[in-house]
């Protein structure tokens, strides 16, 4: 398979384990490499095992070689083209009202503002009314 591990070159590996955050990648006899979640394919990934099983020959790329510890970063997704991203629709902008401040979306709902409105009117006729009754 692989003689000399470098950067950013394409090789050919065979998934060896799966774990929740990654796949094991041999990429010889003496070498494998890891796969994080992130980096198996373009989308969200949820559970890894709906992409990739032990035995699988997968391309992948050599993201970093950490020569102290051995460690090899693989990534799946740098060997394949990225999707084409499909333009989400446009939302309406929200409705705005005479004094120019939008209004709220849901109907049957107050906006913040109003219901902190309505609670300073609930407060001060509270207030009032005590102020009353510790007058008598």
């Amino acid at each position: 398979m692989v003689a000399n591990l470098e950067v950013g070159s394409i090789v050919e590996g065979k998934v060896t384990g799966l774990k929740p955050f990654g796949a094991f990648v041999a990429l010889d006899e003496n070498k494998q490499g890891l796969v994080h979640i992130s980096e198996v394919a373009h989308g969200y990934v949820k559970d890894i095992n709906d992409v990739l099983k032990v035995g699988d020959e997968v391309k992948v790329k050599i993201m970093s070689v950490d020569e102290a510890s051995g460690k090899v970063s693989l990534s799946i997704r740098a060997t394949e083209p990225a999707p084409e991203r499909q333009e989400r629709p446009k939302r309406p902008a929200p409705k705005k009202s005479f004094d120019n401040k939008p209004k709220a979306q849901t109907q049957g709902f107050n906006t913040l503002e109003d219901k902190l409105k309505d609670w300073l009117k609930q407060s001060n006729e509270i207030h009032a009314d005590l102020n009353k009754r510790a007058k008598k």
